[in-house]
């Protein structure tokens, strides 16, 4: 775990850190929330994150092009299809139900967190309008769910747009649901497969295994499922760097099919990440990602960075 995360996760966990180092938090995230423009803040973090500065007027790498879209290109249909809940109705007009993993209610008061009242088999809890914030249940009788309304009140607070300035997240109007959990064979996670589309198109395929564990692995590989010469760097939840496998995963059997629904998920934009799982042959969906770690993660070699952004015609 980085530097910044161990310190993240000591603001968070430690009351007496959260009450002394509260106010200059507070006065640094007006700052950067409220202060400075969406552009002078993504140029920022770009060059903090890559070593040279974002040229929006000619952005030519993959990173460099993500960042121009979170900027210039903000519809209504990406903040639809960024909202947990709504995106549903889109998947369903696109390519029906069946690859939908069931909610099992929608919570419209906090307290409503509690034993009494939330099913009996596994699920997740699951906010609509954030990223990452979750919590997975797998007994409801061995949960503090004093702990779990407290988290929830604050990631109901939470407005990703302000981390990130990807706009599709401002004004979704944020709701807390419980979904069915997701196991694998194993009783793990599923394998989750991240479709990345390109004007419609699959080009290439990334598939995480062993999520939310210091074994989490990120395999990358093209649409007819060779091994990728690059892969993406990105941090995952324990804090370090997820890198593929040296085990190689075959395909799933049901690859075209997956790749198929991904095109059609995609068709309405130039860049983004169809998230799907695979359980028993059966496919469900997880997500659309429209930019990817926000564009602030290197491709590894970087030369890719600048192919990959050669597919992206702004």
């Amino acid at each position: 775990m980085s530097l910044r995360q161990k310190l993240k996760e000591a603001y968070y966990n430690n009351k007496c850190i959260e009450f002394f180092l509260g106010p200059v938090k507070n006065l640094y995230d007006f700052y950067r929330y409220n202060l400075i423009t969406d552009e002078y803040f993504t140029k920022i973090e770009f060059k903090r994150n890559f070593g040279y500065d974002l040229d929006l007027n000619n952005p030519r790498t993959l990173n460099e092009k993500i960042q121009w879209l979170k900027l210039k290109e903000r519809t209504k249909l990406q903040t639809i299809c960024a909202d947990k809940i709504a995106v549903r109705d889109y998947v369903t007009i696109k390519v029906g139900k069946e690859i939908l993993i069931p909610i099992y209610k929608q919570i419209e008061n906090i307290n409503d967190l509690n034993t009494n009242n939330v099913p009996n088999e596994p699920f997740i809890i699951k906010t609509n309008h954030d990223s990452g914030s979750y919590k997975i249940i797998k007994d409801k009788n061995n949960v503090d769910w004093s702990f779990i309304r407290s988290y929830f009140v604050k990631a109901l607070k939470n407005n990703f747009y302000n981390k990130t300035k990807e706009w599709q997240y401002k004004n979704i109007e944020p709701k807390i649901f419980l979904e069915k959990l997701l196991i694998s064979k194993t009783g793990g996670s599923p394998d989750d497969y991240k479709f990345h589309c390109f004007n419609g198109k699959v080009e290439f395929i990334s598939i995480d295994r062993h999520r939310g564990t210091e074994k989490h692995t990120r395999n990358w590989y093209d649409k007819n499922w060779n091994i990728a010469e690059f892969y993406w760097s990105s941090i995952n939840q324990v804090g370090k760097e997820t890198l593929p496998s040296k085990i190689q995963i075959p395909p799933p059997p049901n690859l075209m099919k997956m790749i198929k629904i991904a095109n059609k998920l995609s068709e309405d934009f130039k860049y983004v990440r169809v998230d799907l799982y695979l359980i028993n042959n059966d496919i469900f969906f997880g997500e659309l990602t429209f930019h990817h770690d926000s564009g602030f993660r290197p491709i590894i070699p970087s030369i890719w960075d600048l192919k990959l952004g050669n597919l992206i015609q702004l």
